[in-house]
């Protein structure tokens, strides 16, 4: 009797252990949502269009993309915080969205490492430094020797308060020991 009890047992367990995975459904059952936080044709806008396409031909669901700009991406990350956790609303950012933005403005309204959970490195671009071809350096340490004595500072552009340039920049003012004025573009000066 005792066997036949430690076997029903052991069935038993063995049964509910595999309830799970027989009730799991496959995902997706419905559309997926891609929320980017910045306007459209933008470089993270098209990154997302281009996955959001592959991701609906491959699993035969529709992936749509919704383009949420404001606060430097910070209005797209608190809507896809505040979705659902079921994985039907993603979020594709730069890194500085989410790691940056919410240093530089204060208290954001979600906790990056509480509210988000990474799945994937989309893609990366290297920073890059450029001048107009009239301008007096042309060499890196021609620029260096020119922006430690200019007077007034240089001046450099970014995409945006937070962005990886305006990051880039302020580290290689730190570095090198100089002065420069950031001009963000007009798209991206929204402050939260």
């Amino acid at each position: 009797m005792k066997a036949v009890l430690k076997q029903l047992l052991g069935a038993a367990l063995l049964f509910a252990a595999a309830m799970p995975a027989a009730l799991a459904q496959a995902y997706p059952q419905k559309a997926v949502r891609i929320v980017i936080g910045f306007s459209a044709g933008g470089t993270t806008d098209l990154v997302g269009r281009a996955v959001a396409q592959q991701l609906s031909e491959a699993w035969g669901q529709p992936v749509i993309v919704e383009n949420k700009p404001g606060a430097s991406g910070m209005t797209a990350a608190d809507l896809v915080a505040k979705a659902a956790p079921d994985g039907y609303t993603l979020l594709v950012t730069p890194q500085t969205r989410v790691a940056v933005a919410p240093a530089l403005y204060g208290k954001a309204p979600y906790d990056t490492l509480r509210d988000f959970q990474p799945i994937t490195l989309m893609g990366s671009t290297p920073p890059i430094m450029v001048v107009n071809p009239s301008f007096e350096a042309k060499t890196f340490a021609q620029f260096a020797d020119l922006a430690r004595r200019s007077n007034p500072p240089l001046n450099y552009g970014s995409g945006g308060i937070g962005s990886s340039p305006h990051m880039a920049g302020e580290l290689l003012g730190a570095q090198l020991g100089i002065k420069q004025n950031h001009i963000p573009s007009t798209r991206a000066r929204t402050r939260p």
